[in-house]
């Protein structure tokens, strides 16, 4: 099998230059947007939280949330990439050979959360036919939404695929088995791969394109989670990894086992 090579995070954000506690407070950073996204502002056990940035590449978060039992999400802070025209008909995927993107982020290995991609077809925001995408690198005591299908080999790494659709909202999501604290991901081959699948429809437009982490509980304390690197490449021509970087060939294979719910 394919191993993905260690990729060596970025710089420890230590000196912020920004920082927002309010619900939907955020930055524009060299083409970047890192939002603090208390998205779920009302929720039971709902606490503060405050997102603190150096860079696009170099940031955390501190947030305090309490799960009351129901495992709701209660917030998302991120930083996203917004693809041209994203609040409407995005770009086609087709347009492009080439989609890698470059990651680091780690969580305090307490209470709930997963940290995660976020990346948004054909829409953006819940339902009216619009896909999420996660691929979660980092999962503690979280559950994904929808049923189990089966396991995929993505660009090195393994993966446990889950699927929900009901009509209205489709969400894909990939989880990893074990923490990825740092590397490289072929989006190019994980979106093909749910297209292939009959999850995501041919040909769909990208929207937006994030990486952070879902807080559903801290235990009632704050806890702090950190990110030290995020890149977007798009090329319409094949391009190879990202200069730095020793990310193995795309290989997009598929192991069925009996679907649960």
């Amino acid at each position: 099998a394919t191993t993905q090579p260690p990729v060596v995070p970025g710089s420890t954000c230590t000196s912020p230059v920004w920082q927002s506690s309010d619900n939907n407070g955020g930055w524009s950073i060299n083409g970047y947007y890192l939002h603090n996204n208390v998205w779920n502002a009302g929720a039971a056990g709902q606490g503060p939280q405050t997102t603190y940035g150096c860079s696009e590449k170099s940031w955390y978060v501190i947030s305090t949330q309490t799960n009351v039992g129901d495992g709701s999400v209660k917030t998302y802070p991120n930083i996203h990439l917004d693809l041209p025209n994203a609040f409407t008909t995005g770009v086609p995927f087709n347009n492009y050979a080439s989609i890698w993107s470059t990651f680091a982020g780690v969580g305090p290995k307490t209470g709930i959360y997963n940290i995660a991609y976020d990346l948004w077809l054909n829409g953006v925001g819940w339902g009216n036919g619009h896909t999420e995408y996660m691929i979660w690198t980092e999962n503690q005591g979280q559950t994904p939404l929808g049923r189990y299908d089966s396991t995929v080999t993505i660009s090195g790494y393994s993966w446990r695929a889950y699927w929900y659709n009901d009509g209205n909202a489709n969400v894909v999501s990939l989880v990893s088995p074990t923490t990825i604290a740092a590397g490289v991901l072929d989006l190019k081959a994980f979106i093909q791969w749910g297209i292939n699948k009959g999850w995501i429809p041919a040909n769909p437009s990208m929207n937006q394109f994030g990486f952070g982490v879902e807080v559903v509980s801290t235990n009632g304390q704050p806890l702090k989670y950190s990110f030290t690197d995020f890149s977007i490449k798009l090329s319409t021509t094949a391009i190879p990894p990202p200069v730095g970087t020793t990310s193995p060939p795309s290989t997009t294979t598929s192991t069925t086992t009996s679907p649960t719910t």
